[in-house]
């Protein structure tokens, strides 16, 4: 049990880096947005595409963390 514990903590550290992630992405579509004021609307919807895929990797090292502690 004590190695599944250390596992599962290493999985959900995804978690740490998604987060990392999204706040780079969200301060790159900021400095976008800034400096092309018209091109804003497709930098948003890219900017929503790629915190979907992030959050996604997030959910996916959650899983792996339940799946390692209780299967």
């Amino acid at each position: 049990m004590e190695l599944a514990a250390i596992g599962a903590g290493l999985a959900v550290l995804t978690g740490v880096g998604a987060g990392i992630g999204m706040g780079m992405t969200a301060s790159h579509a900021m400095d976008a947005v800034a400096r092309q004021p018209e091109a804003s609307g497709k930098i948003n919807s890219l900017l929503i595409l790629s915190l979907a895929l992030i959050e996604s990797i997030a959910i996916y090292g959650f899983v792996v963390a339940l799946l390692v502690i209780f299967a």
